[in-house]
């Protein structure tokens, strides 16, 4: 019997997905696409709770056959990942316009980067203090105690390492398998790859303008390849979300989410407050926030969804360069960069809130100023290398724990809602990194203010 009610729980996602096929047929718009399989799966997942239960077999293996579209949907921006991080670096240094201010570019974008991560950081802990979060609130079951032995296990592969040795591991020693994304620093390898590739480049264009520009064609070439490879991918967002929503909620213990109420509403106190920092940021550069969230909202909203900086990147560029006025080559700059730097959600807030919430299961007074300064401090240079497709707040908040003394495996009792808070922390990193890029831009006067203040053009992917 159970095999002919998964037959029809598969048989009745396929519809689904055949209704957003329509949709993308009938050219509705992407951003609405995106709405209609994340409502979707909300309410298809909540059914089968409903109808089998979160461990009932039923749901278990129908959610095996789900993952073949959802996990295979996130697979794929796997694969794209490196390949985009490496060729848009190398493509912002064979643009023109910033070749001649190259230097303060890119300490601007880090500078903004690293320096919201820290505003962050600060607001995570304020919000942990506020809300009166700690671990000893939460209940321990069988999935929060198998996922703190994952990190327990994810640990043991840097434990033995200095803070200075893990900064030295940053770099690039075989780029060849930091394009395979084997390190847990492989994204900031390759970043910092193909900027050494890029600086190469611009040598060249000097002395031997013929090869430079041979090799420019040839970037060009790849860069637009790539781009119609992350074009045929993102075009299987509303499906992967379809599969990845009803999978979610179908299998997540509603009852623990519900008890950790409390930890979710503080996560995006601090998420919300810390995107009104950005406002307030493109204010102070007299630019007006009101635009920069309407143009923006599409993007973020694709990040939201898919939980996914990296296959945010294509959107996140376009929508810099398109709607808001900034030169391709910063675009690029700020999306790549903002892949592996200063990711102000999983980077920031997230690990921050974690060490005050497990400080005081060590003895240590979270309210400490000289805690609270160590941690921001610790967050922000730890905040070099979070990976870009899940994962990333993990590994950050595994550095963070670990430098701070403080017991990583605790992380894993916050399994439940992780998805839910994950949501909101990427779409704030993608956030920053298109505030890195807008500022940039206005600080070296390379703004467009007529695009950034133009009208606001529709999303496609």
């Amino acid at each position: 019997m159970n095999i002919y009610l998964v037959i029809l729980n598969i048989a009745v996602l396929l519809l689904f997905t055949g209704i957003l096929a329509y949709m993308q047929k009938k050219r509705i718009s992407f951003s609405k696409q995106v709405f209609a399989a994340l409502g979707i799966g909300i309410v298809f997942g909540l059914v089968l709770q409903w109808a089998y239960r979160a461990n009932s077999a039923i749901v278990q293996q129908s959610a095996q056959w789900f993952d073949i579209i959802g996990t295979g949907y996130v697979k794929l921006l796997q694969m794209i990942v490196m390949p985009l991080v490496f060729i848009s670096i190398v493509t912002s240094f064979t643009k023109l316009t910033i070749s001649n201010n190259l230097g303060k570019i890119a300490t601007l974008i880090i500078g903004l980067l690293l320096g919201t991560t820290a505003i962050a950081a600060s607001i995570g802990i304020a919000a942990a203090l506020g809300f009166q979060l700690e671990t000893v609130q939460i209940h321990s079951g069988s999935a929060e105690t198998a996922r703190g032995q994952e990190i327990e296990q994810k640990y043991t592969q840097i434990q033995d390492q200095t803070f200075p040795q893990k900064i030295v591991e940053l770099l690039p020693a075989n780029p060849f398998l930091d394009l395979t994304g084997q390190r847990s620093a492989s994204t900031i390898a390759v970043v910092i790859f193909a900027a050494f590739i890029g600086i190469a480049y611009l040598g060249v264009r000097r002395k031997q303008p013929e090869q430079a520009e041979m090799f420019k064609k040839i970037v060009d070439a790849i860069y637009a390849i790539i781009m119609r490879i992350v074009t045929l991918v993102l075009r299987l967002t509303p499906y992967g979300i379809l599969a990845i929503m009803s999978r979610t909620i179908a299998t997540s213990d509603l009852g623990a989410i519900v008890k950790l109420g409390k930890f979710v509403i503080a996560s995006y106190v601090a998420l919300i407050i810390m995107f009104i920092v950005h406002l307030i940021i493109l204010a102070i550069a007299g630019l007006n926030p009101i635009t920069y969230v309407k143009k923006a909202l599409p993007v973020l909203s694709f990040a939201f969804t898919s939980r996914s900086s990296a296959g945010t990147l294509p959107l996140n560029i376009k929508a810099q360069t398109t709607a808001l006025g900034v030169p391709e080559g910063i675009a690029n700059f700020s999306g790549s960069f903002g892949l592996s730097i200063g990711q102000n959600g999983c980077a920031g807030i997230y690990p921050a809130m974690l060490a005050v919430m497990i400080a005081p299961t060590v003895g240590i007074n979270p309210m400490s100023p000289s805690f609270i300064l160590t941690l921001i401090l610790i967050v922000t240079i730890s905040s070099f290398g979070v990976a870009s497709v899940g994962g990333g707040a993990t590994f950050a908040s595994i550095l963070v724990l670990s430098t701070m003394n403080l017991p990583v495996a605790l992380a894993g009792l916050l399994i439940s809602v992780e998805p839910l808070i994950d949501m909101g922390r990427t779409a704030l990193n993608v956030s920053g990194s298109m505030t890195a890029g807008v500022i940039t831009s206005r600080a070296i006067g390379e703004l467009d203010s007529s695009i950034y203040n133009g009208k606001i053009q529709k999303l496609e992917a």
